[in-house]
């Protein structure tokens, strides 16, 4: 099984017509694992909906927690991409016996054109196959927590030397 921890980010947001402003309501996770037609056995649990340049010390806090209290030894984090690193280099720092891929999306997934559905495939897949350790999977891509940021100009994660 494979536990996948929800905190909101780009990947969850809806759009309100009527403002034109992204809102978080509830995650899109159960649907987008639906569409994809995915087997794998998952237990979904939502521990906050934010931005994450809205997260502070304490939601990273609970998220390393979660992680350290989980039964399963395979987890993805749904996150989203601004802080996304920050979060992967705390629970990196913990040394878990544990396989944990971070992900996110750069569009929401309700735009229909999201970058979503195939990052959490691709996190899924990775988390089931990486040895044990802490990674960011965007775009195709794998990073270990350490050696990975995240672009501000092209939008892009990078490895690091």
């Amino acid at each position: 099984m494979i536990k996948i921890f929800v905190t909101g980010g780009t990947f969850d947001k809806d759009y309100d017509e009527k403002n034109g402003k992204l809102y978080f309501k509830d995650t899109h996770m159960n649907e987008i694992l639906k569409l994809g037609r995915s087997k794998v056995d998952v237990s979904i649990e939502t521990l906050m909906m934010l931005d994450s340049l809205d997260m502070k010390d304490s939601d990273r806090k609970l998220i390393v927690e979660k992680c350290i209290k989980s039964k399963e030894n395979h987890i993805v984090i749904t996150h989203g991409t601004d802080t996304m690193t920050d979060t992967a280099r705390e629970l990196g720092l913990k040394k878990l016996n544990k396989t944990i891929v971070l992900t996110g999306a750069m569009i929401p997934y309700k735009f229909g054109t999201s970058d979503g559905l195939f990052n959490i495939a691709s996190a899924l897949a990775y988390v089931q196959t990486l040895t044990k350790g802490v990674y960011v999977a965007m775009n195709g891509r794998v990073f270990t927590y350490d050696k990975v940021i995240k672009n501000k100009d092209t939008g892009i994660f990078e490895g690091m030397i």
